[in-house]
């Protein structure tokens, strides 16, 4: 028997402390409450397993086993998206049903954080004695710019070698570069708009978006009309004292495929200038409906570009905000590895700066590319093998992942297999169960052959 396959005697103990996870709404960009209290989560279970540990400013920790040899490293995340709309069941409780697993963070990545801790659990019960020491490193920021581990780094040692189970089956030798700017008004220069809100997070496709409009009867006709031709998208009329309320429902989905979604804000603001044009909508509106309008691919911006080794770039609206006195919308782009981001970025304030409105960068992240020949790499694609019998695919993630800050030594393993429709980021995440604990023998294996690697 192949050591993965052990992670099976724990099988019910890891469902009952996923559950118990599931349950702390830790949004990052909500509650640092409740992101500490899921690593809290964490460190209290590792101390009952008897594992030794050790927190980082209360937003990064690890849990260790062996000692000596190389460090080795499997990171994954705390912190989640939020729930949005749209769900099935309660988000922030784990609901097992039809052989699958229900809940916000089941797939990212709280599914893959427990896996991880019973796997050191695993090693510790059989009493493995490794040459390397091997950490199970945990975060809390993953989704709102990865400073916990900035703070982690700057205290503790680089792994030697690693992986984040935090996106798909194979192994990810190539990560995107992520540039997220703002784009802001220093007002809000509409005359007859007074507000617009869509997007809770930046790296999500926003699936609603609402409007307030000062308009005409014969616009509310017209706006009627042209919402009926867009049956892709919900569209709800309220009339407030305020004025015109329009309300629209999209789909969400993750910004590195915003393809996979209906962006609710995109398609709102397409919506109004069909019928209004650029007129009394303000400077912010023109600028996304003439430079981004419903595109992801970044077209009409001149950054439209593709590589061999990581594909297309993309583009996501994610959050726009438009107040009494104040306008501004959040962009998610993910570009190929071997482009410049500089030249991105130049392009992007050109276009901003003809509508008057100003950039500025919110987050980059540089772009990951690891030979399908590395150390790490083949050693990965035989724990692969050991437990389905298969070679894994190479493959490249307009994602984001903690392996992009392992400096060239990691890269993103699992949990997802391609062929499970997981709707990570969207309403009813969930994975496959039976899929979910072959990614945990294969996850075991990984973590015994790092251990025991020379």
């Amino acid at each position: 028997m192949v050591f993965g396959e052990k992670i099976l005697n724990y099988k019910e103990d890891i469902l009952r402390d996923l559950e118990k996870l599931v349950a702390i709404r830790s949004v990052a960009s909500q509650s640092e409450e409740e992101t500490k209290a899921a690593l809290d989560f964490i460190l209290q279970r590792a101390a009952e397993m008897g594992l030794d540990s050790e927190c980082v400013d209360d937003i990064a920790a690890h849990v260790q086993y062996g000692e000596g040899g190389k460090l080795c490293g499997v990171l994954t995340h705390l912190d989640v998206v939020p729930a949005g709309a749209g769900w099935s069941s309660d988000a922030f409780a784990l609901d097992r049903r039809d052989g699958r697993l229900y809940g916000r963070g089941v797939a990212d990545d709280k599914g893959a954080a427990i896996v991880a801790l019973y796997c050191l659990k695993a090693l510790k019960d059989e009493g493995v004695k490794g040459k390397n020491t091997l950490r199970a490193i945990y975060g809390t920021r993953e989704e709102v710019g990865m400073e916990d581990m900035k703070a982690y780094f700057a205290s503790h040692p680089m792994p030697d070698m690693g992986f984040t189970p935090d996106s798909d089956y194979g192994i990810c030798t190539c990560e995107k570069g992520i540039l997220q700017i703002m784009v802001e008004a220093d007002s809000n220069d509409g005359t007859f708009l007074n507000e617009f809100r869509a997007g809770n997070a930046l790296n999500a496709v926003p699936d609603k978006a609402w409007v307030l409009l000062d308009c005409s009867e014969s616009d509310e006709h017209q706006l009627y009309r042209f919402a009926d031709a867009r049956p892709q998208v919900d569209f709800e009329f309220k009339f407030t004292i305020d004025g015109m309320m329009i309300i629209a429902t999209g789909k969400a989905a993750h910004a590195c495929e915003p393809d996979k979604g209906v962006n609710a804000a995109a398609q709102l603001i397409d919506l109004l200038t069909a019928n209004f044009g650029y007129n009394g909508l303000g400077s912010l509106i023109g600028f996304i409906d003439s430079a981004i309008s419903t595109e992801t691919n970044g077209n009409s911006l001149g950054i439209k570009m593709r590589d061999s080794s990581s594909g297309a770039l993309t583009l996501c609206l994610s959050e726009v905000e438009i107040l009494e006195n104040s306008a501004r919308a959040a962009i998610d782009i993910r570009y190929p590895v071997t482009m410049d981001s500089q030249a991105i970025l130049y392009r992007v304030r050109k276009a901003a700066e003809k509508e008057g409105l100003k950039v500025k960068v919110l987050c980059h992240h540089q772009p990951l590319h690891l030979s399908e020949d590395s150390e790490l790499v083949t050693l990965l694609k035989g724990s692969y093998e050991k437990i389905t019998g298969e070679q894994p695919r190479i493959y490249s993630t307009g994602g984001g992942t903690y392996a992009r800050e392992l400096g060239g030594r990691g890269v993103a393993f699992g949990p997802v297999f391609p062929d499970d429709e997981c709707n990570m980021h969207n309403a009813d995440e969930s994975l496959d169960e039976e899929k979910f604990f072959l990614h945990a023998k294969i996850c075991l294996q990984a973590m015994y052959d790092m251990l025991n690697f020379e």
